[in-house]
């Protein structure tokens, strides 16, 4: 039986990674980095929501262990993933329409960067392991696994819906949304690589002074 505190907990787990995840954020950004037919992007989605299931339930059960073992801090992870997250919507950006490619050519986008670092980026990660120090029995730890599920699972409807709605807008509906998502998306990983100097130099700082 649950107590009130366990509850709250539940309902922290759930409410804060929804909030970092941010599928509704990760739907246009998915849509701009897919191609092909609504089967191959629902089946993008699928991939890149086990991806990042996967990924947030590694880092639950040994993130701080991994970041140890390999040196890796959480800046170092959103400059990589936000310069990984600019030269994708570069290149989308840059991408000619007269230009035709099989979809056999084109790199798969559903691990990375839609699984990782879009829908398990730096924020994620970091709030499953911040939980991970507060879930302090197994009735704790299985909520923060449940509310890992449900917020991926969330996220996979959302992505499952984008290519309905991309369908109705006809092609030059899409090449525009494309294009627009492709600047959104690179300003986004503009943002994460700023987000993540920043943190680097405040620490710098903070060390100087002290």
């Amino acid at each position: 039986m649950w107590s009130s505190d366990e509850g709250q907990f539940a309902l922290l787990a759930f409410s804060s990674l929804f909030s970092v995840i941010n599928p509704i954020e990760a739907a246009p950004i998915f849509v701009s980095l897919t191609r092909g037919t609504a089967a191959n992007r629902r089946r993008a989605a699928i991939r890149a929501c086990f991806a990042a299931a996967a990924v947030l339930a590694i880092f639950a059960a040994a993130g701080g262990a991994i970041f140890a073992f390999f040196g890796i801090t959480v800046p170092a992870f959103q400059i990589a993933g936000g310069i990984l997250f600019t030269i994708m919507a570069m290149g989308n950006l840059q991408n000619e329409d007269r230009k035709t490619v099989d979809d056999a050519d084109i790199p798969d986008p559903s691990i990375v960067p839609i699984g990782i670092p879009v829908i398990a980026g730096p924020g994620a990660i970091s709030t499953v392991m911040v939980l991970v120090g507060q879930a302090q029995d197994g009735i704790r730890r299985a909520a923060l696994a449940g509310a890992i599920a449900v917020n991926v699972l969330l996220t996979l409807v959302i992505l499952l819906a984008a290519p309905a709605i991309v369908s109705r807008i006809g092609p030059t509906g899409q090449r525009i949304v494309s294009k627009i998502m492709g600047l959104i998306t690179a300003v986004i990983g503009i943002q994460f690589v700023i987000n993540g100097v920043t943190t680097v130099f405040v620490e710098i700082l903070r060390t100087a002074r002290a």
